[in-house]
């Protein structure tokens, strides 16, 4: 298999409902594929010692984490035989309820489409460098590893 061009991952803030319906629609032209899957991460409004989530300040090193979403891209693409794959991550605040991770596989058949959108989902969870600060209404912060 030959190596797939590196993408950009990180967006500024939230991940717009436009950006995903975009990313669906484009789609539409692509008559081999038969299945789709599709993760979306959304901001918690949890409560912690009385205290709600606001937002989460995700920040990386984004050399280092393009560079391992790209293996896992590429790990993803070795196992299920997939048509094409999107994967959008946010940096900087995202208020809860917003998206700040969206995972979009596809391939001729749904089990592929659906396994490999899990796998990624979880790679990235255990092996990228994004790190989420959890914003509370009272303006206070606690860190989170791997969100």
């Amino acid at each position: 298999m030959s190596e797939k061009k590196k993408k950009q991952v990180f967006v500024e803030g939230p991940i717009a409902p436009s950006k995903i319906s975009e990313s669906i629609e484009k789609h539409s032209t692509m008559h081999e594929i038969g299945a789709h899957s599709i993760f979306l991460g959304q901001v918690r409004a949890d409560e912690k010692d009385g205290k709600k989530v606001t937002a989460i300040e995700y920040t990386c090193y984004t050399d280092m984490a393009e560079a391992v979403i790209h293996e896992i891209r590429e790990e993803t693409f070795s196992k299920f035989q997939l048509s094409c794959m999107h994967i959008y991550h946010s940096l900087g605040s995202v208020a809860a309820g917003e998206i700040s991770l969206f995972v979009f596989t596809s391939s001729k058949h749904r089990a592929a489409a659906i396994d490999a959108c899990e796998f990624v989902v979880e790679a990235i969870k255990s092996k990228a460098p994004v790190w989420g600060k959890e914003i509370y209404n009272d303006e206070s912060h606690t860190w989170k590893i791997n969100n």
